[in-house]
């Protein structure tokens, strides 16, 4: 399997039959049933169940719903049930269902359906309500059930179960949301704080996005086109409306939808998630990565707003050193060029997944699970918190400083005290250093990458603190506040935060390149804003060229030690590209306009006593 996993490749991964023993077991141990469960509506969705063949006991309903198929169809029998081996061989009833309009599933899909806040007819259906009449005809018609259901999902089907956690049945006591969407505008997969991730809405919405006029087994074919390197094709595209005159050719559905709604209107509010989190019933695990380049912002507004809004609810969070959806792959998860040295790379499967189901579902084992297994990069060790953040945080402010310097005192220079550089959207900084092709989604290692490869641009700020007497550990997000200026009318900001490494480190053969590490840059935490959403997402606003703005926004949390020794670093740039479409650095529609909006721009960024730029950091005391 290809290192830069795509969230496709690693569903499907799960779907494979397995050679020998694995299969073996589910053929021997379990009965394959198939169903059109119908809906309130009169929509059937195709439905195959693994029923235990030992009938001695009665058994938990343990269900995925998802759009990626829910194959082999027919006689054929999945090699693995669950990509956690106990989990099959503990025996529950395992229950796919393909999602309305996906596959073998009668209706019509809806990308993120939105849902509904009135149910105006006996027949209005979205996610929720698919999910409850699934739950109902299970436990009405299973044999050997024991009435009670969990479900659970990565990604795509981590949305679906957000979606079982909401108006949820009676029997359905839990759910494990893995990597959810949460809000396809703000954060999550598609979008940074508005800017659009390019590859990864080009490649995915291609077998994706189109329409499926009938049921069937097979996925659908996608537009042809020589690929090269993503970096140059994605450049030679030039504006993001040449995908469909060039390529797509209006067959994509949502990306004819999507690129007609440039700002945060009604059509990405009604698919955040979040305002639904309400009245949770069901106990809830929620499970991210740390270098998950899709959904990690989504698990972590997932777990924070059902706390908020739910203060009674039994609601967890796992955040571990993994990309996208790796602990159910352990195998084939590199989360790090550096890797961690986890004692068990099957900590999760076997210390927290499994004993969540068994406890909620089978009754099974004492729950001493904590509020938050949180995994600490940099020392490399789980930690264990009653809250997420942790209560015994101390906000400490980092300030630009002279010289490329970072202090922990504000700055006392005069108000036009800045650094600058000029953006050309023709030659747009990279956000990973190696060359992939254009149809991959994304570098799957970047959110731990080296940035040495940017940080000798003359287009990219460093700053570096003072060499660390002791160790710091950041537990929380990272609130940034900027003050620039910059001779266009509209500009993007992305802001690294990295672990320097000292001369002296050394970890040769540790790494897969075996690349040396004496003076590593590795990001910690870095994310991209589109200036002109900075009052509003709803109402963009230009920049008035050369006046001084602040702008303010909020990197993902993490939980990361910096060893003594090491220094913080920061970096300020203007492009990620292309894992970020190019902004032309005129005030526009980004979405529809042409080569004319694009222009070179001079941006500054200040560091004076008026305009002091700074890192709020939550560092964590012990």
């Amino acid at each position: 399997m290809n290192r830069y996993i795509s969230l496709l490749a690693l569903i499907l991964f799960t779907l494979l039959p397995l050679k020998g023993q694995e299969k073996n077991y589910v053929e021997e141990h379990y009965d394959k049933s198939e169903y059109q469960i119908e809906m309130r509506d009169g929509i059937k969705l195709y439905t195959i169940v693994y029923t235990p063949k030992d009938q001695s006991e009665a058994y938990p309903v343990l269900m995925q719903r998802t759009p990626y198929s829910i194959g082999p169809y027919g006689k054929r029998m999945r090699g693995r049930l669950s990509a956690n081996d106990r989990l099959e061989k503990d025996k529950y009833i395992f229950v796919f269902q393909d999602v309305r309009g996906r596959f073998m599933s009668e209706g019509e899909f809806v990308d993120i359906r939105p849902v509904l806040t009135a149910y105006n007819s006996e027949k209005d259906v979205d996610e929720t309500t698919d999910t409850w009449d699934t739950v109902e005809w299970l436990i009405n018609h299973m044999d050997n059930n024991n009435g009670k259901v969990g479900m659970y999902g990565v990604s795509y089907p981590g949305f679906y179960a957000v979606m079982g956690s909401i108006n949820a049945h009676p029997a359905m006591v839990c759910t494990s949301p893995q990597a959810p969407i949460s809000d396809w505008f703000l954060w999550d997969d598609m979008h940074h704080n508005g800017a659009l991730t390019l590859p990864l809405s080009f490649n995915f919405f291609q077998v994706f996005g189109k329409e499926r006029p009938e049921p069937t087994t097979r996925w659908g074919s996608r537009p042809q086109y020589t690929s090269g390197d993503a970096y140059h094709f994605f450049l030679e595209l030039g504006p993001v409306k040449n995908a469909n005159e060039k390529y797509l050719h209006g067959t994509i559905d949502f990306w004819n939808q999507f690129t007609e709604h440039p700002n945060y209107d009604e059509f990405w509010q009604s698919r955040s998630t979040l305002p639904h989190l309400k009245e949770i019933s069901p106990a809830v695990l929620t499970v991210g990565g740390w270098y998950d380049g899709e959904d990690l912002s989504g698990a972590l507004h997932t777990y924070k707003t059902i706390e908020i809004n739910n203060p009674d609810a039994t609601n967890r969070l796992v955040m571990g050193p993994w990309t996208h959806g790796g602990w159910s792959s352990p195998d084939y998860n590199n989360p790090s060029l550096i890797p961690f040295r986890e004692a068990d790379k099957y900590f999760y499967q076997h210390e927290i997944e499994y004993p969540f189901f068994s406890y909620y579902l089978k009754g099974d084992g004492p729950m001493d699970l904590p509020e938050a297994w949180v995994f600490e990069t940099g020392s490399d060790q789980w930690r264990s918190y009653n809250t997420w953040p942790p209560e015994n945080i101390e906000e400490k402010r980092i300030w630009l400083n002279e010289g490329g310097s970072l202090s922990w005192s504000a700055p006392e220079n005069p108000p036009e005290t800045f650094d600058e550089y000029i953006s050309d959207p023709d030659k747009p900084v990279p956000y990973t250093a190696p060359f992939l092709s254009a149809r991959s989604f994304y570098n799957g290692q970047y959110l731990s990458e080296d940035q040495r490869f940017a940080s000798t641009r003359p287009d990219v700020l460093v700053y570096k603190g003072e060499v660390l007497e002791e160790e710091m550990t950041l537990a929380g997000p990272v609130e940034v506040e900027l003050f620039v200026s910059t001779t266009g009318s509209d500009a993007d900001w992305v802001v690294k935060l990295i672990d320097l490494f000292p001369n002296t480190a050394n970890q040769r053969g540790l790494n897969q390149r075996d690349i040396e590490v004496g003076g590593y840059q590795m990001l910690v935490r870095g994310d991209i804003f589109r200036g002109k959403y900075r009052n509003s997402f709803e109402q963009p606003e230009p920049f008035q060229p050369g006046e001084v703005t602040r702008v303010k926004f909020t990197l993902p949390d993490l939980n990361h030690t910096f060893k003594e020794g090491h220094q913080i670093m920061i970096q300020i740039q203007s492009s990620w590209f292309p894992l970020f479409d190019r902004n032309p650095q005129t005030f526009t529609n980004i979405y529809q306009c042409g080569e004319e909006a694009f222009q070179k721009a001079t941006h500054k960024i200040y560091r004076s006593s008026d305009y002091p730029t700074n890192l709020k950091l939550p560092v964590l005391s012990r």
